[in-house]
């Protein structure tokens, strides 16, 4: 399928189908991350770190506050995403780590 801009669309069947697809890239952009996360975890039951690392959540905020920022996208709207995110992910990790150490008590 061709990328049109959005000044280019010339009806809203044309923006949906933008939006369509935008919409896959980012869940296959998300999808990406997650592998990340899933890794993230790994690597931290191993070091006996924690899932929630403030200091990096600030950082990751601040980093996608510029992008959008620079993009033209309302930082707060970006903000409020990541936030949202980070904290799924920080969940996941917590009950991936909680899971694991459970099975080590347990002798597994």
């Amino acid at each position: 399928m061709t990328q049109r801009k959005p000044a280019d669309c010339r009806d809203m069947t044309e923006v949906r189908a933008e939006i369509d697809r935008v919409d896959l890239g980012l869940v296959d952009l998300i999808a990406q991350r997650f592998g990340y996360v899933e890794r993230a975890w790994q690597l931290k039951l191993a070091a006996r770190q924690e899932a929630n690392v403030p200091w990096r959540n600030q950082q990751v905020i601040d980093k996608v506050r510029a992008r959008a920022a620079d993009s033209g996208v309302p930082p707060d709207l970006i903000e409020a995403l990541w936030r949202q995110m980070i904290g799924w992910f920080i969940q996941y990790e917590e009950e991936k780590l909680r899971d694991q150490l459970e099975d080590k008590s347990r002798g597994s």
